[in-house]
């Protein structure tokens, strides 16, 4: 009887010990098979990962401003070149803004770093077409094209001067039949809906964001000096401009807006520049070796161009503060940079021709 109990018992443990390691065996190959989807897991769970963080957007500084200083603000051509710089000062100033644009020159890409911030909506619209604009949930307000117009940044100086420099008071002298005359006497309109807010005659202004091949002088210039042509300059190249880098007049209208001023008011670069000088120093600024090219002169071509801005300077203790050189630099690289991109995208973009009539162009 206890031989058998000693049988058992011995049986018994050594089933006890297969059992164990039996267990112990499943175990490490269970930790084995745990090892390799480890392993096989691991670069997906890093991709993921990845994913997750180029999809967390992350905006530029905003100050924050309680409700009684936060402004609601429509800015129309919002994602064009002076009104996408709008939009970032307003909106790192803290303020609600809502850009309106129908995209024909603006871009996505001036203001996709904006797109899910709380503070900023985006609307693709014309406004030579009514808009509804939501003020004050549940309430709508309608915003006719004359209040549109009457916020619309981005208008540029389109007189052809005979008082010079022209200050505020000067109506200006264009040719009503010519070819500028949509653009000319268009703007004129423009100004005379603009008076009864405020408003803002801007001069050449230049900055990133421009369109590379909108056919104005330093787009041209720069395009044409970075890709090794000529630089083409029509007529003489004695016509004079007064150019201000985007950032001056950015900060101008601003001021403009927080003002209480509702007689025109000029936000330009008093130093003026001939259209040659303005092409050597471009093709210096890039080192470039592109020759430059006379063609025959511009018709309606303006001949002077330099703002009288001591308004701005009493009323608004405003003056461009940004030199000519360094906006030319900034503006140079972002457009070296544009073209680095379009070439990995297989489109080189070419200077646009000047505007023609009857064969003559004109520069802008």
């Amino acid at each position: 009887m206890k031989r058998m109990v000693w049988v058992v018992s011995s049986v018994n443990r050594r089933r006890m010990k297969l059992l164990v390691a039996l267990a112990s065996i499943q175990e490490h190959s269970e930790m084995k098979i745990e090892q390799r989807i480890d392993e096989a897991v691991a670069p997906l769970r890093e991709k993921i990962h990845d994913l997750e963080l180029s999809f967390t957007q992350k905006y530029p500084p905003v100050k924050f401003l309680s409700e009684k200083d936060r402004k609601r603000i429509l800015i129309t051509g919002g994602a064009g070149f002076v009104g996408s710089h709008l939009t970032d000062k307003l909106m790192m100033d803290g303020h609600e803004v809502t850009v309106v644009d129908n995209f024909f020159t603006g871009r996505k890409r001036n203001v996709e770093h904006w797109i899910g911030h709380e503070n900023f909506e985006l609307i693709n619209h014309d406004v030579v077409e009514p808009l509804y604009i939501e003020a004050s949930p549940p309430n709508y307000m309608y915003n006719p094209i004359k209040t549109l117009k009457t916020n619309t940044i981005g208008t540029l100086n389109m007189l052809d001067p005979e008082v010079h420099p022209q200050n505020e008071e000067y109506w200006g002298h264009v040719n009503p039949i010519g070819p500028r005359a949509c653009y000319d006497e268009g703007k004129r309109v423009a100004e005379t809906m603009r008076v009864w807010r405020f408003g803002w005659r801007g001069f050449n202004t230049f900055g990133s964001r421009m369109h590379m091949n909108d056919g104005r002088v330093v787009s041209n210039f720069i395009l044409q000096a970075l890709q090794g042509e000529p630089l083409t300059v029509y007529g003489s190249g004695s016509q004079t401009r007064a150019f201000q880098y985007v950032s001056d007049l950015v900060n101008g209208l601003v001021l403009l807006m927080n003002s209480n001023i509702s007689s025109p008011v000029n936000l330009g670069n008093p130093e003026e520049h001939t259209i040659l000088e303005f092409a050597r120093l471009i093709k210096s600024l890039v080192v470039s070796r592109s020759q430059i090219q006379f063609l025959p002169e511009a018709q309606d071509d303006p001949q002077r161009r330099r703002p009288d801005i001591r308004k701005a300077k009493m009323m608004l203790g405003w003056e461009p503060v940004v030199p000519l050189e360094e906006g030319l630099n900034k503006t140079i690289q972002y457009f070296s940079r544009e073209l680095e991109h379009q070439a990995n995208n297989q489109y080189i973009p070419k200077p646009k021709a000047a505007r023609m009539k009857k064969g003559r162009p004109r520069h802008n």
